[in-house]
């Protein structure tokens, strides 16, 4: 009841500033916008851990009730403001996701986790294509297309289904302190998941270019929607590879150097059109692969940052959501979560009946797997730039699925480290945070 009343106390406190600083600058508004959601958003997780919910729900739920989409006590200009700093956080959470990858390769359970990924990309997004693209004549952003912008939409929005959230997956995972087998085997499905999806995405844009009709894709988007999917790997490679190298001549400062990485990692993103949570994950993969041991290090500095990593990423990410778009297309956002929800299921089934697959990812690990953000959305944004005539209510739509993913996400891998016994009901999962212990997962094998 304390923190209720505190969260209350503090919305009270937070609406007379809200009235006093209305003709105050963006700056000041933005600031003083960042200081109570980073006090709501920890009380929020706080009453989520006691409702036995991992604290992330708390951190989205909280950013949403304050945020432009319900009570406006944050303004959307405010969050817009503040873009830049959870983006700055959801990179640092990309690259400790991609800083596993590589020890994903090197496991003995390749086999399993490329079956595993198989099955939980590959039946969503046929499932979903195939669905999309038979009720073509009534979904309202084909609506009065031609049959082959209804495939074309169809393509784009299976691959948004195959896909999963390896930062919401890896925060989850830190936060619990679960780094058990399977933990560590739906990171490395989550992770390999967003690779596959950027190839399918630029597959589907070049099938795209000969099904729609004339203007339907702008060609010239299409191109540069690949180039900086491309562009976004290589430079995250190359940044990852420069900090392994400096890192090894400086061996102090290393929090500075964690954190003027996820700055430049954002504004460079931001600069050169490219894509911060794609560059944050190839910088991790390419920093574990040539220079292990600054990476522990980087890693170690970053477990003593990870509660306010996360409050300030996904606080700011659920005052960033539009649910409001549901009360349109909520039917239609139903149908593509079911969908996606039982062909992910079915698809992990069926990489279970290899007897090389661990049998709680095959039964759990959908759950799991629910999460989406990150790599989604950057694709969802990709999608609008390159089909200008429907790609705003194609993004629209694509927003609202990703939206009701990313708050039902966390609470399926919470419940699915209950049912493996990887944590207990009601663990007090952040108990370490304050004494500042490394809560990252460490890099060892994905599978058995």
């Amino acid at each position: 009841m304390r923190a209720v009343a505190s969260l209350f106390a503090l919305g009270l406190v937070m609406a007379l500033l809200h009235r006093a600083t209305a003709s105050g600058s963006l700056e000041a508004r933005a600031t003083l916008a960042l200081g109570f959601l980073l006090l709501a958003a920890h009380l929020g997780g706080d009453l989520a851990r006691r409702a036995r919910l991992p604290r992330i729900t708390g951190y989205l739920l909280v950013g949403f009730a304050v945020g432009p989409a319900w009570l406006g006590l944050v303004r959307r200009d405010e969050v817009e403001a503040l873009r830049f700093f959870g983006d700055a956080a959801i990179a640092l959470l990309a690259l400790a996701a991609g800083a596993e990858f590589p020890a994903v390769l090197a496991a003995p359970g390749r086999a399993a986790l490329l079956r595993l990924t198989t099955g939980a990309v590959a039946l969503p997004f046929a499932v979903v294509t195939l669905v999309v693209a038979s009720v073509t004549p009534w979904l309202p952003l084909t609506v009065h297309r031609s049959f082959g912008d209804g495939v074309a939409a169809a393509l784009v929005v299976g691959t948004l289904a195959a896909a999963s959230s390896s930062t919401i997956t890896m925060a989850l995972v830190g936060e619990l302190e679960a780094p058990g087998p399977f933990a560590r085997g739906l990171l490395g499905v989550a992770v390999t998941q967003d690779l596959v999806v950027l190839l399918l995405f630029a597959l589907g844009l070049a099938l795209a270019k000969a099904a729609t009709s004339a203007g339907a894709l702008n060609l010239a988007a299409a191109a540069m929607a690949v180039e900086a999917l491309a562009g976004s790997l290589i430079l995250g490679a190359a940044l990852g590879f420069a900090l392994g190298r400096y890192l090894r001549l400086l061996a102090r400062h290393t929090a500075v150097m964690l954190l003027a990485t996820a700055f430049v990692t954002v504004e460079v993103a931001r600069l050169a059109r490219l894509e911060s949570v794609l560059i944050a994950l190839a910088a991790g993969f390419a920093l574990q692969t040539s220079a292990p041991t600054e990476q522990q290090r980087l890693r170690r500095e970053l477990g003593r940052s990870w509660v306010l990593v996360q409050v300030v990423g996904f606080a700011l990410a659920g005052a960033a959501l539009r649910l409001g778009v549901l009360a349109e297309l909520w039917p239609w956002a139903l149908l593509l979560v079911g969908l996606r929800v039982v062909s992910l299921r079915y698809g992990l089934r069926w990489a279970g009946r290899d007897a090389r697959v661990p049998v709680a990812l095959t039964r759990d690990g959908w759950l799991g797997l629910l999460s989406q953000g990150g790599v989604a959305l950057t694709l969802a944004q990709l999608a609008r730039r390159a089909f200008p005539q429907w790609g705003v209510s194609l993004e629209t739509l694509m927003v609202a699925m990703i939206g009701v993913h990313q708050l039902a996400g966390p609470i399926g891998l919470h419940r699915a480290l209950v049912r493996t016994d990887e944590i207990r009901e009601g663990t007090p999962d952040a108990a370490s945070a304050a004494s500042g212990e490394a809560r990252v997962v460490p890099a060892r094998e994905s599978l058995p």
